[in-house]
């Protein structure tokens, strides 16, 4: 079977947003379904949420795909509304998970956004691995995905001087 990236390039998503989507599918894992994630928000498929989720949902593997590059789209166009540095390929992919996983508005209030616009991008990287608790509590799971978006998001920045 063809990897998430794969397919959501056939669907024509631009590169940075396959590989983005396929590094989400990794960190969030595929539910065929509706559930509440660890912070209590109704959630499905690759950790799609909104007001199209709802409790009892079942999905195909390809209706979870277009799930997953609509939220790609809407998250993207968010986050670059948002930041106001260009980025390099290994921030933008890094971002783009944090955005989808916290949401607009976290990021939006966020020390790491003010540091990337201010153009402190190491520091901006860092502020990643701040992120990691859901209710109060420390997750594994944003552990380990937050040390792949801070490695991910300093992958490139030597070339740039930052």
């Amino acid at each position: 079977m063809k990897s998430i990236s794969a397919r959501l390039s056939a669907l024509g998503l631009a590169a940075v947003l396959a590989v983005s989507g396929g590094y989400i599918a990794l960190h969030e894992g595929e539910v065929l379904g509706s559930y509440i994630d660890p912070a209590g928000i109704m959630t499905a498929c690759y950790g799609s949420t909104g007001k199209h989720v709802t409790a009892g949902q079942t999905f195909s593997e390809d209706e979870c795909l277009y799930m997953l590059a609509a939220d790609l789209l809407e998250h993207n166009k968010q986050l670059m509304a948002a930041v106001k540095v260009p980025l390099t390929d290994g921030e933008h992919v890094a971002y783009l998970s944090f955005h989808y996983n916290v949401g607009a508005g976290s990021f939006r209030s966020s020390t790491l956004l003010k540091l990337l616009n201010a153009n402190h991008r190491v520091d901006a990287c860092h502020q990643l691995t701040r992120w990691v608790y859901a209710n109060g509590k420390r997750l594994k799971g944003l552990v380990n995905r937050r040390e792949h978006e801070l490695q991910m998001c300093l992958r490139d920045l030597n070339a740039v001087g930052s």
